[in-house]
């Protein structure tokens, strides 16, 4: 249903549907094959003003935050999933100089990100810390005018990929959590090089890879907030990058029944497809619309054969 959309978020939909459409379908099983990060699609993407979404309009965004983010990634996690968390992954490194950058660090990254010039990445995960963020063993000592990052972070979207990163380190290590800050560091950046990217069994358009920091020196001014917020960051970026994660949850659902539609239409057994079966009709009914809620014998037998009609 679409009735509760403004004319802007039914644009970015329509959009992001006929990048899906037009361009992504057509190459996903090659990009996914030969774990090619889509950067011809970014371009795209970045020509289309999608990078521009959740950027405030002072930054040279749409300024139509989350909601519309959310929108545009549906659409294009219905025909890859690589490429919407590519797209995702965007707004969650970004989110951390929305949410706490300075004005001049906004000034400075935010336009170039809005026009797609710099892809993002949130490097917050290591061997041993992600779902646990307080026990982060990356550190960023403080050196003069400079912080000194030391460490690995692990399974990091985008990584190698992106231009930008949001890095959470310790800056006082006897703290704990309390001892965590947020720090942007550049890709080149001496110090700051790119470990192993993950092999992985699905969604491998997607970069996954690991940043390693030896003696990484970055300006004192790339503190995000104050030092020792990098906890709150943290929790704060996920909150609102996370309901991307559900967005990218229905289109992917959304393309698989809607390939799932295709395919028992043109499969043939017995002389007919296979979508005439009574069997497979209440199969395609009870993914499509009801969710999980099918599963419990919450919709009623008579919407069941009203939909399997639909899907013939």
């Amino acid at each position: 249903m679409e009735y509760f959309l403004t004319e802007q978020q039914q644009l970015i939909k329509s959009i992001a549907r006929r990048i899906a459409e037009e361009r992504i379908v057509p190459v996903r099983a090659e990009l996914d094959e030969k774990e090619e990060f889509p950067w011809a699609i970014v371009k795209d993407m970045a020509d289309a003003d999608m990078f521009r979404i959740f950027i405030p309009e002072q930054y040279e965004g749409l300024g139509e935050g989350s909601f519309a983010m959310c929108v545009a990634i549906e659409e294009i996690s219905r025909a890859c999933c690589g490429v919407a968390l590519t797209f995702a992954a965007d707004g969650l490194g970004a989110y951390p100089i929305l949410l706490y950058g300075s004005d001049e660090q906004k000034q400075r990254y935010l336009p170039e990100i809005a026009s797609g010039a710099k892809l993002t990445a949130f490097g917050l995960t290591e061997s041993g810390a992600g779902s646990d963020a307080g026990a982060l063993k990356t550190t960023a000592v403080r050196d003069g005018d400079d912080y000194v990052i030391n460490g690995t972070k692990q399974f990091i979207t985008n990584g190698g990929e992106a231009e930008l990163y949001s890095v959470i380190a310790l800056t006082d290590p006897s703290r704990g959590t309390r001892g965590a800050s947020a720090l942007l560091v550049e890709k080149g950046t001496p110090g700051f090089t790119f470990g192993k990217k993950e092999k992985k069994m699905g969604i491998r358009s997607s970069a996954t890879s690991e940043l390693v920091f030896r003696n990484c020196r970055v300006p004192r001014e790339n503190l995000l907030g104050r030092e020792g917020a990098g906890f709150i960051v943290t929790m704060k970026t996920l909150d609102s990058s996370r309901p991307g994660v559900g967005a990218l949850a229905v289109g992917l659902a959304q393309g698989a029944l809607e390939a799932a539609v295709a395919y028992a239409r043109q499969r043939e057994q017995f002389g007919h497809p296979v979508s005439a079966i009574q069997a497979v009709q209440h199969m395609l009914a009870n993914i499509d619309g009801a969710g999980s809620c099918a599963g419990f014998g919450l919709r009623s037998s008579q919407d069941d054969r009203q939909r399997s009609q639909e899907l013939q």
